[in-house]
């Protein structure tokens, strides 16, 4: 058996709420500064075997968009691998848009692939993705025990939740045409965010698995900033993690060791 280590990336005030849901099952933590100024917070958990030290889970505080968060998590992902201690996992998360009816407000998304909505080309017939264009991808699948692992651990503590795709686009949805649009093209996508597709590109090129996980704040469509409830979704985001940091990050997942 082997120390299990772990890196979520989320811009700040998620990381906020990320980083208080595992000091509840955790409360010792750390930071430690990394290349290009990014700053970790570091969580240990207790040993669940004599042989073992308890399982880390780190902290970053990644920028906005899925450049910045490729910028930051390789950067982690670097670091780690030259000091030996590679992660065993990587973790997109934050607060999202939801796609009605699968995701309202509050609920808990965990994805079961991370999608670029808007690589690719608009051609007079309609949208190709890269892969149709003949170069590069534009999705990371995610290992189905791994995202079902995460579900049961939120399953568990009564958290509501959805599995389902989880888009990332640079610029948030504002019109009611768009989100027929996306939902159109990515049928079953739970929700919309910013950063995940970046994570996930970096996650892979470094072999190790990924999941991205959402809490719903508005709806995706026409922009209605008296309907977003912000606080209740980084309420439900602080939950997630106290429940997976007190399940899924203990205890090694057979299902999560293998890349998606």
């Amino acid at each position: 058996m082997t120390r299990r280590t772990l890196v979520v990336t989320a811009v700040a005030a998620e990381a906020d709420s990320v980083a208080g849901g595992l000091a509840i099952p955790w409360p010792g933590a750390g930071t430690s500064p990394l290349p290009g100024g990014y700053v970790l917070r570091r969580h240990t958990g207790p040993a669940t075997h004599p042989a073992v030290d308890g399982p880390v889970v780190d902290v970053l505080v990644a920028g906005v968009g899925p450049a910045a968060a490729a910028a930051a998590t390789s950067t982690a992902l670097a670091h780690a691998t030259a000091l030996a201690h590679p992660y065993d996992l990587v973790v997109s998360a934050g607060i999202a848009g939801g796609f009605l009816p699968h995701a309202p407000i509050g609920t808990v998304v965990v994805s079961d692939a991370v999608v670029a909505a808007d690589l690719g080309a608009q051609t007079p017939d309609g949208y190709l993705a890269v892969e149709e264009l003949g170069f590069g991808r534009s999705a990371h699948p995610v290992a189905p025990g791994l995202a079902g692992a995460v579900a049961e651990a939120l399953a568990d503590g009564g958290l509501r939740h959805v599995v389902g795709p989880v888009l990332t686009v640079s610029t948030v949805t504002g019109t009611a045409g768009r989100a027929a649009e996306l939902a159109g093209r990515h049928p079953g996508a739970a929700a919309e965010a910013m950063e995940g597709f970046g994570v996930a590109e970096a996650a892979a090129a470094y072999g190790v698995p990924v999941v991205e996980i959402r809490a719903v704040s508005n709806a995706v469509g026409p922009r209605d900033r008296a309907a977003w409830r912000i606080g209740e979704a980084l309420a439900a985001l602080r939950h997630a993690f106290q429940l997976v940091g007190q399940t899924l990050f203990v205890e090694p997942e057979e299902s999560s060791s293998c890349p998606s």
